[in-house]
């Protein structure tokens, strides 16, 4: 059996042991509060109907309090939601890459520098690594998994990557990822090209590392996306069909 076959096996067989949760969980006051915030950029706000920042936040249970670490923020999209959700009892380690250049870097240090934004702490690492100095609640990454299997970017050992996490975490622990959904069976290798993984390489490089998974999600599954495009393509930009998955550290 060629490896092809096998990932769609494997997809296949996973499904049915993880059923997908298709209905919205109930939204936190919290939660509602954070998206709802008038301090949020513009350009954040109208991403919120393609994204559904609420329902997102919502199935991972963030909460006030916890210790969070959100590996490539980018721009700060979600940064700011859950430096808002966590409060001042809670840390977000917004934890970014010094392979990319500046820009990235740039706009999380304007997200620091912003009023109420003490619970949020930089860190700088190359791509596949990062440095924590607490053990944290959930490890965060929403649709940049897929970026660690670019080798222009990096070289990055995924078994190792994956269980620096998982050492990272709390036992109990969540690990939630957010990704650009491949066609079944294509693995990683259509990343470099296309910036998505298939699902399955994403579930079996991940419970390699000692997680198991918990949870499948399809609050952001869109059917009319074929999977053959970039995500830049016009025509799929902000409306991929993405998976939401969820980990737990025993």
């Amino acid at each position: 059996m060629n490896v092809r076959a096998l990932l769609v096996l494997l997809s296949v067989s996973l499904a049915l042991i993880v059923a997908p949760t298709g209905a919205s969980c109930a939204v936190p006051d919290y939660v509602a509060a954070a998206v709802a915030d008038p301090s949020r950029p513009a350009g954040d706000r109208k991403l919120d109907a393609a994204r559904k920042p609420a329902e997102v936040l919502a199935h991972a249970g963030i909460r006030p309090g916890q210790v969070i670490g959100e590996y490539l923020p980018g721009g700060g999209y979600y940064t700011r939601l859950l430096s808002d959700i966590v409060g001042p009892k809670g840390k977000v380690y917004a934890l970014e890459t010094t392979t990319w250049g500046k820009d990235n870097i740039e706009a999380t240090k304007t997200v620091l520098a912003e009023p109420g934004r003490s619970n949020v702490m930089l860190d700088l690492a190359p791509l596949g690594t990062f440095g924590l100095p607490e053990k944290v609640d959930l490890f965060w990454t929403s649709l940049n998994y897929h970026d660690l299997h670019i080798p222009k970017y990096a070289n990055v050992d995924m078994a190792a990557f994956n269980k620096l996490v998982f050492n990272s975490l709390k036992p109990g622990g969540i690990y939630f990822i957010v990704d650009h959904a491949g066609a079944p069976g294509t693995g990683a290798s259509l990343s470099p090209k296309l910036h998505r993984i298939d699902e399955a390489t994403v579930i079996q490089e991940v419970t390699s590392a000692g997680f198991t998974l918990v949870d499948k999600s399809d609050i952001l599954r869109n059917s009319d996306d074929d999977h053959a495009k970039t995500v830049f393509d016009p025509a799929i930009r902000m409306k991929t069909d993405q998976f939401i998955l969820t980990f737990r550290k025993p």
